[in-house]
């Protein structure tokens, strides 16, 4: 076996998104499943279907041209680059967006392609990401959309908690309702956000007519994004990265010479002296995985912290369970998850 090595569990994830699923349908909202996290890969994307999506959803083109073979309804989450517009229609039937110019764009384009482009038009509602500010001009844009042949208007949306992590509120629901109920549909898709809306939903603040989420770490690791507390009857261990130990010695616990900085040009934390202390240098690094997102299955490992291709582990107790060539697991995270797919460098194994 070669290391390292990303363990998936389809079953966990599975199970998750029925989970997921079952609890927002109570709430009348239907999920579009965000598959950029593990970058479509088809195993995954086939246990969201089994689990009840209907939708999926992906930020990247690249990733949609791997949906090409579902036969469900593809978003492009992220507002279209003018650049990618033919593949845009080619692989999406749903694309969100902002810009009144990008949307004519993709109406020429559904026009060269004969197709019909249904849009959802973002609106910021103070996380200051993408989207239209409410006012006059939204309908003028609204109007103007309206006489477009091959641009379907299918709803609203916003996007909270990414980028200045404003909460979503029971107030800012309203507005995006109220929006919503101005435009010339009879039941428009209304996109409440993330896995950071999930607790609005459990505490019965959100309105009856949010009907639709793009979720994802809340499938995967069954985990919303507001308070990052886990649902109920979910799993969070359906990724398990396991990292093997090139070096294990004990050393001092404190560096020692001239102290400078990082890649990034900050100063080293202080480092508490332990005395000496057993540590394990694992081969993978930074390129691969995020240690502030990772979570040693042995409680007796803590991470010391990573270079581009090592990860440093302090092993507290138990060192004689550990070996040179031994293996070392972790739990891995949103981010940790994402750097490790992504990583050629790490083997995907599918288990169940």
């Amino acid at each position: 076996m070669s290391y390292p090595l990303l363990e998936i569990n389809l079953d966990i994830i599975k199970e998750n998104v029925m989970e997921v699923n079952s609890l927002c349908s109570n709430y009348g909202i239907d999920i579009t499943g965000v598959t950029k996290v593990f970058s479509a890969y088809p195993s995954i994307v086939q246990a969201y279907i089994d689990g009840g999506i209907k939708r999926l959803g992906d930020s990247r083109i690249e990733n949609l041209k791997k949906l090409k073979d579902f036969d469900i309804e593809k978003w492009l989450i992220r507002v279209p680059s003018i650049s990618q517009i033919k593949d845009v229609i080619l692989y999406s039937d749903v694309s969100l967006n902002s810009e009144l110019e990008t949307i004519i764009c993709l109406n020429n384009e559904a026009i060269n392609q004969n197709k019909i482009h249904k849009i959802i038009l973002m609106v910021d509602l103070g996380d200051l990401r993408e989207g239209f500010i409410y006012n006059e001009k939204f309908q003028l844009v609204v109007n103007e959309i309206s006489k477009l042949s091959n641009i379907l208007l299918y709803g609203v949306g916003t996007n909270l908690t990414c980028f200045s992590f404003i909460l979503p509120s029971k107030e800012k629901m309203e507005i995006l309702k109220n929006i919503a109920s101005e435009l010339p549909l009879k039941n428009p898709v209304i996109s409440g956000g993330n896995s950071a809306t999930l607790k609005l939903m459990l505490d019965g603040e959100i309105p009856s007519s949010i009907n639709s989420m793009r979720l994802g770490e809340s499938l995967l690791f069954g985990k919303e994004r507001c308070t990052y507390s886990f649902l109920s009857s979910t799993r969070a261990d359906a990724f398990i990265l396991n990292a093997e130990i090139v070096e294990l010695k004990e050393k001092p616990s404190l560096p020692w010479g001239e102290i400078g900085v990082d890649s990034y040009g900050n100063l080293p934390k202080k480092v508490v002296d332990k005395g000496p202390i057993y540590r394990a240098i694992l081969a993978i690094g930074k390129q691969d995985c995020d240690i502030e997102t990772m979570i040693p299955l042995d409680p007796n490992v803590e991470i010391l912290g990573a270079s581009s291709d090592y990860l440093i582990v302090h092993i507290k107790n138990n060192c004689e369970n550990y070996h040179l060539g031994g293996i070392i697991k972790f739990q891995l995270g949103y981010f940790s998850l994402m750097r490790a797919i992504m990583s050629e460098y790490v083997i995907k194994k599918y288990i169940s």
